[in-house]
Formats: C-alpha cells, sequence, structure tokens
C-alpha cells in the first residue's frame, strides 16, 4: 500500500468515527441535559467537514508532475492544512460563545449517564488519535497529522465535560454550569491546538528548514556513491508526503563532465531508492580543491 493509500485509509476511518461520535454525543447532550456534551458534538461535527478536507487534500496533493505543476501538486496539503486550522478555530469560538451565555443561564444537572457515554468516548478518541498519528507519521502527512489531532482535542473536550459533569452532580444544586465551564476550557485547548498544527503546516509552504534528520541521512547515503568525495549544500523543501532536494556534490577535479554527469545520476538514483520519500532531487556537480 503506497503512502497516499495509507493516509487517505486512514482519513475514511476519521469520517466514519466522527460521524458516530457525533450522533452520540448530541442525542447524549439534549437528553442527558449537557451542554459540555453538546459542545463535544460541534466539536465533531466540524471534525467530519475538516477530514473531507483532508480527504480531498490527500487525493488533490497526490496527482503526478504536469507542464504547470513540476513539482508535482503537493503544496496542496499545507492548505488545506489551513483550512482544517480554520475549522477547529471555528468551533472553538462556537463552543466558548454558547459556553459563555450558559453559564449565566439556569439550567438543570447533567444526568448520570453521560459520564458512561463520556467515558468510552475518551477512550476510543485516544485510540482514534494514536491510530491516525501513526498513519501521519509513515506517510509524512502534514493535513493526515492535522486530522490526527482532531481526534486529540476531541479527548480533550471530552475530558474537560467529564470532569464538568462530575463536578455538577457531586456538589449538585449550585454547580449546574461547572460542565459550561468544562466546555469554555475545552474551547482555549482547542485554540492552542490550533496553533500546534499551523505552525509546521506554515513551515512547509515557507520551505523553512526543518529537516536536519533527513540531511544528515542524506550526507550519509551520499558517500556511499562511487566517485563522491563529499557533499556541499543540502536544501530540503516539504511539499506533500514528498521531500524536494536540492544537494552539491564533490567530486575529482579532473573528470570529464560526462563523468561528472553520470556520477550525479547515479547519485539521483541511489538517494530515491535508499530514501523513498524523496521526490524531484537536483544534483550540482561541485570540483575538488
Amino acid at each position: 500500500m503506497t503512502h497516499t493509500e495509507t493516509a487517505i485509509k486512514a482519513t475514511y476511518f476519521s469520517i466514519i468515527s466522527n460521524t458516530l461520535l457525533a450522533i452520540i454525543k448530541g442525542i447524549a447532550g439534549f437528553f442527558g441535559n449537557s451542554y459540555a456534551l453538546i459542545a463535544d458534538a460541534i466539536e465533531s461535527t466540524t471534525d467530519i467537514f475538516s477530514s473531507f478536507l483532508v480527504l480531498f487534500g490527500l487525493k488533490y496533493a497526490s496527482r503526478p508532475a504536469d507542464e504547470n505543476h513540476p513539482y508535482g501538486h503537493g503544496r496542496a496539503e499545507p492548505l488545506i492544512t489551513f483550512l482544517v486550522v480554520g475549522f477547529l478555530i471555528t468551533s472553538a469560538t462556537i463552543i466558548a460563545y454558547e459556553s459563555i451565555n450558559n453559564i449565566g443561564t439556569p439550567h438543570e444537572l447533567p444526568k448520570p449517564f453521560t459520564l458512561i457515554i463520556l467515558g468510552a468516548i475518551i477512550l476510543w478518541k485516544e485510540f482514534s488519535f494514536r491510530k491516525v498519528l501513526k498513519k501521519s507519521k509513515e506517510t509524512n502527512s502534514s493535513s493526515l497529522k492535522a486530522d490526527a489531532w482532531h481526534h486529540r482535542s476531541d479527548a480533550i473536550t471530552s475530558v474537560a465535560a467529564f470532569i464538568g459533569i462530575s463536578v455538577a452532580l457531586i456538589l449538585g444544586k449550585g454547580y449546574e454550569s461547572a460542565d459550561d465551564w468544562a466546555a469554555l476550557f475545552a474551547s482555549f485547548f482547542i485554540l492552542y491546538n490550533s496553533y500546534l498544527i499551523f505552525r509546521p503546516a506554515l513551515g512547509e509552504i515557507m520551505d523553512e528548514h526543518l529537516y536536519d534528520d533527513l540531511v544528515a541521512e542524506i550526507r550519509v547515503e551520499s558517500l556511499k556513491v562511487k566517485g563522491v568525495i563529499d557533499t556541499e549544500k543540502c536544501f530540503i523543501r516539504k511539499a506533500g508526503m514528498k521531500y524536494h532536494v536540492d544537494l552539491h556534490a564533490i567530486v575529482d577535479a579532473e573528470i570529464s563532465v560526462k563523468e561528472g554527469h553520470d556520477i550525479a545520476h547515479l547519485l539521483k538514483d541511489t538517494l530515491r531508492h535508499e530514501l523513498p520519500q524523496l521526490g524531484h532531487v537536483l544534483i550540482h556537480i561541485e570540483p575538488s580543491h
């Protein structure tokens, strides 16, 4: 299974999971008198739309290079990540606004059964987070990583709701708004996670150097190629699930142009074979001094 197929499969998992949980949370929150659960359902609903965006981004980014896009379409991924962050910020804002309104509005205590539902949801969402995050690391997908953090933020809102409802039930009358305060806290955590997702995607768009470990691997593999004496500059740009590389390789100054050309091709082929996450590799030959 290719990286793209793995990422798309993980996204379908997110869509199905979020759809079922949004329904469960919404029904339980309505009948259980818990705005924290309803806020949780809102968050899961935005997750569904963001997962569809991720799915679209992954499929578009996997398109091969063409005349207008010689480096492929991978940059669609961080752009989709920005939209996913927008969904997160929107859901956090809605949750915070409604929480503040509900804190000052008298309402009944949440029902005890909501705690059982929340406990199961927390376990499932943490499992989902770990599963999708693992796939994002396997595929080098920034948008899939954003989708994974949607699961983690959902788990956190559920933990906050669990604590808030527990406080309301234990302390009784006068503490009905505890789960609203919990929902408000969760909204700020979602905003914080939004920044954590946004920052690396911005670095990807701006061609920020974030890949020292990969540079070290490239240098090690390069020295195994016959004719390569050393390496100099190594620039890496990430686009989708691929890393595009510009590498300066040092060769014997006395060899012919054709020999240098052949070494460059051999080096390029070797790097792409040994490091399959690499996409476009440009080799610049430097003469030894």
